[in-house]
């Protein structure tokens, strides 16, 4: 049996091993594929049965032409790089890779909120540089500081990571509210649930933690954020497309958003000329709320067993 690995290099740059995955077959990993060049990934696919992927699509073109393809697993939750519609027709079994990452992500989001309201980084670089050997005080600070502690924490979502997101901010003394599109049953007392309309107009901060969708794209307007109290924090750690990227740049210069903490933008990798690289007060990782070795050691694990389960005839998380 053959298996293929399309882009294994964001998920395994060296630090974990594909040794169970060869011991299935023969097993061909390559660290990057173009997301473009469909002849590319067609030569890479060749014979195999089984293919994983991560950000290479795979469409119904590639499909097509890759006829001993039965199985694509793909190592990440979101599926959207598949034409699963296709996979329908052909018998392709898709599989995801759910709630791998829950607790990482909702860590990611804090080290962005702790960034942006005790500024680590800014004030570390300003020692690091001299500047308190130098000063006159025994203390000195670069940009305002803000306590969270009874400020209102507003989550736009309420899935697994929404919900460990909030158990953070209410253990710093945040008060909880959430929107979610249907009503969500929960077991916190201390997590109120409220229309989108108050969600905007109550958060000192607001966190997403939306699937993208086409209803969802652009989520986050220039007209929401006309609805939200004026110096509101943003954060972004679900998808970049969810925000309005040039309504948002405009908010954060004019100072409707205060600060702006995103792990996600809408074209990854960041392309130069996203409104967002020269907008104020917005803090910007390169989509590593995922990334800790245990959350991809543990999403190799959970493909891993996806793929036992299928080869044993009893597939499991499968999308198509």
């Amino acid at each position: 049996m053959k298996l293929v690995v399309l882009d294994g290099y964001a998920l395994n740059p060296g630090d974990l091993s594909w040794e169970e995955f060869e011991k299935l077959g023969d097993l061909t990993v390559y660290d990057r594929t173009s997301y473009s060049d469909t002849t590319e990934i067609l030569k890479r696919i060749g014979e195999a049965e089984i293919v994983f992927t991560n950000k290479t699509p795979i469409d119904r073109q590639v499909m097509e032409k890759a006829p001993n393809l039965k199985y694509i697993g793909v190592l990440a939750t979101g599926y959207n790089v598949i034409d699963t519609e296709a996979a329908q027709e052909k018998n392709i079994i898709v599989t995801n890779i759910p709630a791998y990452g829950t607790e990482a992500v909702a860590q990611a989001a804090f080290a962005l909120l702790l960034e942006i309201t005790n500024q680590v980084g800014l004030h570390n670089t300003a020692v690091h540089e001299g500047e308190w050997e130098k000063g006159p005080d025994f203390t000195f600070r670069k940009a305002p500081l803000l306590e969270l502690a009874g400020k209102t924490f507003g989550l736009i979502g309420f899935g697994r990571i929404a919900q460990a997101t909030a158990r953070i901010a209410h253990a710093l003394g945040m008060k909880i509210i959430f929107y979610n599109h249907r009503p969500k049953e929960h077991n916190d007392s201390w997590a109120k649930q409220v229309s989108l309309a108050s969600l905007l107009a109550e958060s000192d901060i607001i966190s997403l933690h939306i699937p993208q969708t086409k209803e969802t794209t652009n989520f986050i307007d220039k007209q929401k954020i006309s609805k939200m109290k004026n110096g509101v924090i943003l954060l972004n750690t679900a998808r970049g497309g969810l925000l309005n990227e040039k309504d948002v740049a405009a908010a954060l210069n004019s100072g409707e958003i205060s600060a702006a903490g995103v792990d996600v933008v809408s074209t990854e990798p960041i392309k130069n000329d996203n409104p967002l690289l020269s907008a104020k007060n917005c803090f910007i990782t390169p989509h590593i709320a995922w990334a800790p070795v245990e959350t991809r050691q543990r999403l190799l694990q959970i493909c891993f067993y996806n793929i036992k389960a299928f080869l044993d005839g009893k597939p499991k998380n499968v999308v198509v």
